[in-house]
């Protein structure tokens, strides 16, 4: 029904580097909580680059609440700061972890095996880069629930972080309900999408020089991008969807997005179809947020705003770590609203418009729309990832066919003190703090 408390031993300690921006950090901190109950190891609070992506050097206890991500996982993991120093004979011994870079997506067993030994063997190992580095797909239901116990409960951004969001919220439930858009129309995405054709030639230099430093090199033909759904939706192409649903000039939009490829040229189209937009700057002029809007502090507050919206649209959720944890938080969290438009089904639509023919536009963008899931329970089909859809490893069941799917009791944190004091008398709870003032 649920996993046992780790043991009072551990086989050594885990360090950890989370590449990437922050919700491929965050996907990456539930992979190292596994990788920690797998291995039987202490976990070292995960270690965000401050590098590779945001430039910001908030780290793990500047963006989420390490006292409740410690106490969340108590049944699950040891966690500590840092790895303590030895003391023996009166001397005091520093652990060096043994650097090791994990392939991606790795099986449990390369955890068991390659991983595990070195471990043994040197006390402590660092796993660098790790963005993708423990297998999605997992067949052990109980490890699944354990990514979602990390994902959905552990990992709450600090007090703060909360606060802003929150007041965001209310200011925009203030007067009705709310949509938000994440619009993923920015550079890093473009260039990776391969679609430059409808920019001018400075634009387009620009795309294929940030495309030839960053992404491996490959042959991409616009029109062949496009017409399979490859290219993300253009600000107006995501405004005609939502006016062929019948959403009107009066909604309220908030969005959450980069620096636009392409500037005002793109947005005066959609501004135009819906006026009533904000973002997190234009609702909160705070001074956190104006120093930090495209840094991790930012991008949480929108990740939080989206969250608690009443709809929610990613224009782009292929490659987009942000809108695929947001699809599948609000699954998580009551099966929220959310419009998912299917790119390859609509480009030809969009197409057809661009060559003059316009009758019938909109309702052939409703049959397409009205095809598509909005946020309710679906089979995980490949390539949809496990952080977009939990369903059905993390949501119990009433009246399961398998006890395994059966809900805990009610008495089911009773049930996990007692399983935790009988493996440690001393309390595992003072034990983590220790670990973090050491």
């Amino acid at each position: 029904m649920f996993l046992s408390s780790p043991t009072k031993e551990t086989n050594g300690y885990l360090r950890v580097r989370c590449n990437g921006g922050l919700n491929q950090q965050r996907s990456a901190i539930c992979n190292a909580v596994l990788a920690a109950r797998i291995m039987n190891a202490t976990l070292v609070l995960p270690e965000l680059d401050a590098n590779s992506f945001w430039h910001d050097d908030s780290g793990f206890q500047g963006i989420y609440d390490v006292e409740h991500f410690i106490e969340t996982l108590k049944y699950d993991v040891k966690i500590v700061g840092k790895i303590p120093d030895v003391h023996k004979n009166g001397k005091t011994k520093k652990i060096k972890a043994f650097q090791i870079r994990p392939p991606r997506d790795a099986p449990i067993d390369w955890y068991l095996t390659t991983a595990l030994k070195a471990m043994k063997e040197h006390s402590a190992i660092y796993l660098t880069p790790f963005s993708h580095r423990l297998a999605e797909e997992i067949d052990n239901a109980e490890y699944q629930r354990l990514r979602c116990r990390v994902n959905y409960h552990a990992l709450r951004f600090k007090p703060h972080i909360m606060k802003l969001s929150e007041s965001i919220v209310d200011k925009l439930r203030s007067q009705g309900h709310f949509m938000s858009i994440h619009l993923r129309f920015e550079m890093d995405m473009l260039a990776f999408a391969g679609c430059f054709d409808i920019f001018n030639p400075e634009e387009q230099k620009i795309l294929r020089k940030y495309r030839k430093e960053n992404f491996a090199e490959k042959r991409l033909i616009y029109n062949e991008r496009r017409a399979i759904g490859k290219c993300p939706l253009t600000p107006e192409e995501v405004g005609l969807i939502l006016r062929a649903m019948r959403f009107d000039n009066s909604t309220r939009i908030y969005l959450a997005a980069g620096e636009l490829f392409g500037g005002e040229r793109f947005m005066k189209p959609f501004r135009t179809l819906f006026p009533r937009l904000d973002n997190h700057s234009s609702v909160d002029p705070s001074e956190e947020l104006s120093a930090n809007s495209q840094g991790l502090i930012g991008s949480a507050v929108d990740y939080m705003v989206c969250l608690l919206s009443d709809i929610f649209m990613p224009t782009y959720d292929g490659p987009s770590n942000f809108a695929n944890n947001l699809l599948g938080h609000r699954l998580y969290y009551g099966f929220r609203t959310t419009i998912r438009p299917d790119r390859k089904a609509l480009a030809p639509i969009f197409i057809a418009r661009e060559k003059g023919k316009t009758a019938g536009f909109e309702e052939a963008v409703r049959r397409v729309m009205l095809k598509t899931n909005f946020g309710g329970p679906h089979k995980r089909v490949s390539p949809e990832s496990f952080y977009t859809n939990s369903w059905p490893e993390c949501f119990c069941q009433m009246n399961p066919k398998k006890s395994s799917d059966k809900c805990p009791p009610d008495n089911v944190v009773e049930i996990l003190e007692s399983r935790l004091e009988s493996v440690d008398p001393t309390s595992q709870t003072n034990s983590t703090v220790t670990g973090l003032e050491r």
